[in-house]
């Protein structure tokens, strides 16, 4: 966490970003709100996508579920943003960023702001990747979902270049640089892994490998397709949640099995101590 004088605090800005939707962005987001808050962190989130609204959402089942437990479930401070709809380009680009800018000062108590963007190139989710000082980009483990990182070639053999959502990300980090700030920490998590097709979990682990030596990004261990995580999302929950009596789910070994997928992406990003019992 950056600080600015010895009594301001400049919170930390995790950004989820992946220009294909369905990648897994919104429940990464809300592992990590739970994880920053077990660990006593203050914070913050900003869903740009509202109109949409996957974490706005998950967030408001979360209150529901809450207000019928003995002890309430912990809450960020929690911002929605619509896409303008201003008819010129130019203003809509404009009005996106100020209200960005607004909802940042807004939670600038916070430690960490964690903030979802939409499955799509726009200005209010590009406005995003600028102040990111984590960016995490969930993948679908697909060579179709590859394919917006960067250009496979080859019959799958090689990647020739980066791709567009890369190239967006390589942008943003020229402009944040040309601005002083700190460089953004790219994480890239391997989502969806499959269990049953190990050459295609090759393949494209070494294309990823590839790419990150050529852009700069870590590579983290994301989630198995797991049922839990559809199941959980009705009631607001994470697997960081699922350690309370009042929780209301039954433990299953699959569970156990996706916590620790949940650990080793926390312990990847290092941003606060363990905190999966």
């Amino acid at each position: 966490m950056a600080r600015s004088g010895p009594h301001i605090i400049v919170p930390h800005v995790i950004v989820l970003g992946n220009e294909k939707g369905g990648s897994g962005k919104s429940t990464t987001a809300m592992h990590l709100i739970v994880a920053l808050l077990a660990a006593g962190k203050r914070v913050g989130s900003i869903d740009l996508d509202a109109r949409q609204g996957s974490l706005s959402r998950y967030l408001e089942n979360r209150r529901k579920s809450s207000d019928g437990m003995l002890t309430p479930l912990a809450m960020p401070a929690h911002i929605g943003i619509r896409q303008s709809e201003a008819d010129s380009r130019e203003m809509a680009k404009a009005e996106d960023e100020a209200n960005l800018e607004a909802a940042l000062a807004q939670l600038q108590a916070c430690d960490f702001i964690v903030i979802d963007t939409p499955g799509s190139d726009n200005a209010l989710s590009r406005a995003a990747h600028i102040r990111a000082d984590t960016l995490i980009s969930p993948l679908n483990d697909s060579f179709l979902d590859l394919d917006l990182f960067g250009r496979i070639e080859d019959a799958g053999a090689t990647i020739r270049r980066p791709s567009i959502y890369a190239e967006t990300v390589w942008e943003q980090r020229k402009r944040r640089a040309m601005a002083g700030g700190r460089p953004i920490d790219w994480v890239v998590m391997r989502n969806r892994l499959s269990s049953l097709d190990a050459r295609n979990k090759r393949d494209i682990g070494r294309l990823l490998d590839q790419l990150s030596r050529r852009i700069g990004f870590r590579l983290a261990p994301g989630f198995t397709e797991r049922v839990i995580f559809r199941e959980l999302f009705p009631r607001g929950l994470t697997l960081l949640d699922l350690s309370r009596q009042d929780a209301g789910v039954q433990w299953r070994m699959s569970h156990v099995a996706a916590r620790a997928e949940v650990r080793d992406l926390l312990a990847t990003l290092n941003l606060v101590p363990d905190v999966v019992d």
